[in-house]
């Protein structure tokens, strides 16, 4: 009974974690993956660092899309990088600054 106990609350932590790296914060606004660039950078403002990584085509279109890297922070010894495909962020992830 106790491991389905600790299994359950494996998983719940692993969703919750999950669910969290899909937003962002900024202010009293929030950002998701989907949103568009300038709708991003209307809510958090520009970027400390704006990096081009490369190019890729689309998954369902014959196009080329441009990926960038937004950086913003450090906050509280945090970074946050975000990543965009076609001017739609696809990635947000969190990191310790150095």
């Amino acid at each position: 009974m106790m491991t389905i106990r600790r299994l359950c609350l494996t998983l719940l932590l692993a969703c919750a974690s999950a669910a969290q790296g899909e937003t962002l914060r900024c202010g009293s606004q929030l950002v998701s993956v989907g949103d568009r660039s300038f709708e991003v950078e209307q809510k958090c403002g520009e970027p400390a660092f704006r990096d081009l990584t490369g190019y890729t085509l689309g998954a369902y279109q014959r196009r080329e899309m441009k990926i960038e890297e937004w950086i913003y922070g450090p906050s509280n010894g945090m970074l946050t990088i975000l990543t965009f495909e076609g001017n739609r962020l696809t990635r947000i992830e969190r990191r310790r600054g150095r």
